[in-house]
């Protein structure tokens, strides 16, 4: 404890990062551990041991908020709708295009859209979604995506439960318990973007990160937004609001930018 001690007093925040023998860390990474820090020379200082300095002689690492890059809405429309154009196989098309609209619908995670099962989507669109710590959510389908999901299903005969599933390659051997695969869809949405020239890196998070944006943009309540996202909280002028799983499908249905 005495030689971490003197370690910890013989640096300081700018101390290069190649002396401590370590990769370069980015400043929010350094901000975490420092609060960590900060927090635990606070606890000792209440359990009265030393502290090689005061907890609020330990200052955050100024940062530069980045911009998270969104496609404009022409450019996420003619995306979600180019599968119908350019698969040859219809039924690929109308399965990756029906993707597209649930993950810019919903704004839901890439895993919680592969691993989507058909029982989880009831008769009014609302999709039951276990997301990431378990947490249980709902999500809600626009009319129009709503549409173009059943006219999929329509298509279909095959007893699989998942919503996605693959028609070719080593995961179509045995289609009740196969589905897509993250690779397969990111890949795909690559390919479209360079096919109809979308400058901005357009990713499955990124209509995620659309979904949240556009609805943020109309309008729509904040607190609304982390209901349907699934997030843990809000940033500090928000995190008090509370919304309803019900305001936060209001908000959603009257937000949304391509409701059909």
């Amino acid at each position: 404890i005495l030689n971490y001690k003197a370690f910890l007093t013989s640096i300081d925040r700018k101390t290069p990062n190649h002396e401590l023998g370590e990769k370069r860390l980015g400043a929010y990474s350094l901000n975490r551990m420092l609060s960590v820090l900060r927090s635990y020379f606070k606890y000792l200082i209440e359990m009265d041991f030393p502290t090689p300095v005061p907890p609020d002689a330990i200052k955050m690492i100024k940062t530069i908020k980045k911009k998270s890059q969104v496609g404009e809405l022409e450019e996420i429309i003619k995306l979600i709708e180019f599968p119908t154009k350019i698969e040859k196989n219809d039924l690929v098309g109308l399965r990756n295009r029906a993707m597209l609209e649930v993950l810019f619908s919903t704004g839901m995670r890439i895993s919680e859209l592969i691993n989507l099962k058909i029982a989880q989507i009831d008769k009014a669109g609302r999709i039951f979604v276990l997301g990431k710590g378990k947490k249980e959510r709902f999500v809600y389908l626009t009319p129009r995506a709503y549409k173009i999901i059943n006219e999929y299903f329509g298509f279909r005969h095959d007893d699989s439960p998942f919503a996605f599933i693959p028609y070719k390659g080593v995961n179509a051997s045995d289609l009740k318990n196969k589905k897509i695969s993250t690779n397969y869809l990111q890949a795909k949405i690559k390919q479209y973007r360079e096919i109809l020239g979308i400058n901005v890196p357009v990713s499955a998070h990124s209509l995620r990160h659309g979904f949240a944006t556009y609805l943020a943009e109309a309008g729509a309540n904040p607190a609304a937004i982390q209901v349907l996202l699934g997030h843990e909280s809000l940033d500090t002028t928000t995190r008090y609001v509370h919304a309803s799983d019900h305001y936060a499908q209001e908000m959603q249905r009257k937000f949304h930018p391509l409701k059909y």
